[in-house]
């Protein structure tokens, strides 16, 4: 296009045509060379013993995924890494939402590295939507003093259907951070409900936290959460609100002796604390260390990891059955038909699944018989 400018009244003045876009991209990108090398099995477990915190993150991304080959790959650095761990205190951390668990966290962690050194891991389970199947990952946000400290490492994860909400891979990350070097580690669970059972047997000490001023203290506590509580804190006592966690203290007191004795011997305490202020943070550390000292003295340390141990063999099995039968080629075809028929009232609830369990056993022995012919 002819600039105006150009015309023969301006003499004196020309107008050049101007240089073309050039492209946002960079001509001598090279995109292969940004690509991520996979790391080998063995790179990756010498990795975590030295304690890079980069691999031990994908390491554990390995172990959440739900890719057959990572989870094969997964299992190879579990096996390796086993011999590194065990050396842990783990804790359990539950309560009702809003008690304050992550600005506890915040502060328990700061007083242990501060007081007794080591290295403190995170794993903070945070709930899925059950509409559309995300989570925020925003723990590790409400950790604003323990995320900045080299020595922790916070792993915010999803629980992915899990039941309860204790992650299903939380065991399996457990033991990488033991390799790694951490000798305390920390497992927050999403709130009271049947999660505690799943956490209560992959932890040392499990502690509950809870709220004074909200009614009846022992309403909203179920039983079996509390005959599973090594230590039961009550948080929040500051400002006029002192009264009432001492009251609320006095009743969780009361109502502890009518249960039976834990199987540790132990009886556990209950105490109060601000984790906003940081008050009455380092009595709650004496009661765990207390604690650990007193069954690794009777024995029961060992015997409670013996025990989850076996649990969590079973639950694997069970895992792994359940995942078998629902991908089964046969009961893929034949569960939504079956449903319909449940659903019209021509079969009861468990008449169909005695026949989807009748044809899924009888699919596998015709595989197997099929395999060795």
């Amino acid at each position: 296009m002819d600039h105006p400018e150009n015309s023969e009244e301006y003499k004196g003045l020309q107008v050049n045509a101007g240089v073309a876009q050039q492209s946002i991209v960079n001509p001598y990108l090279q995109r292969g060379r940004f690509r991520r090398r996979e790391i080998s099995v063995a790179d990756m477990v010498e990795g975590i013993i030295k304690g890079n915190v980069t691999i031990l993150s994908q390491a554990v991304t390995l172990v959440e995924s739900v890719n057959p080959a990572h989870q094969v790959k997964a299992q190879e650095v579990i096996e390796k890494c086993l011999p590194y761990s065990g050396n842990s205190i783990r804790i359990g951390i539950s309560g009702v939402p809003g008690a304050g668990k992550s600005t506890s966290i915040d502060a328990f962690g700061c007083h242990v590295l501060d007081e007794h050194g080591g290295k403190l891991a995170v794993l903070a389970i945070d709930p899925s939507s059950e509409r559309s199947k995300g989570s925020i990952l925003g723990d590790k946000t409400r950790m604003e003093k323990l995320s900045i400290r080299p020595e922790a490492f916070i792993r915010p994860s999803p629980t992915a259907g899990s039941l309860g909400g204790v992650a299903r891979k939380t065991r399996e990350t457990i033991i990488l951070c033991e390799a790694a070097g951490y000798d305390k580690v920390f497992v927050e669970t999403v709130g009271v409900g049947q999660s505690e059972t799943a956490c209560h047997s992959m932890v040392d000490f499990f502690l509950l936290i809870q709220l004074a001023g909200t009614g009846d203290e022992l309403q909203g506590i179920k039983r079996g959460i509390m005959e599973i509580s090594d230590g039961i804190v009550i948080n929040k006592c500051d400002g006029n609100n002192v009264d009432k966690c001492q009251m609320a203290a006095t009743n969780f007191r009361n109502a502890l002796h009518f249960f039976p004795m834990p199987d540790s011997g132990w009886l556990p305490k209950v105490l109060c604390y601000s984790g906003f202020y940081g008050t009455g943070i380092k009595e709650i550390w004496d009661m765990i260390y207390q604690y650990i000292d007193f069954v690794k003295a009777n024995g029961y340390f060992d015997v409670r990891r013996n025990e989850q141990s076996k649990y969590w063999m079973y639950e694997t099995i069970n895992e792994q059955l359940r995942n078998s039968f629902y991908h089964n080629q046969t009961i893929e075809q034949q569960l939504l038909k079956t449903e319909q028929t449940v659903l019209r009232g021509e079969k009861t609830s468990f008449m169909a699944a005695g026949e989807l369990l009748e044809k899924y056993f009888s699919d596998i022995k015709g595989y197997r018989v099929r395999k060795e012919g």
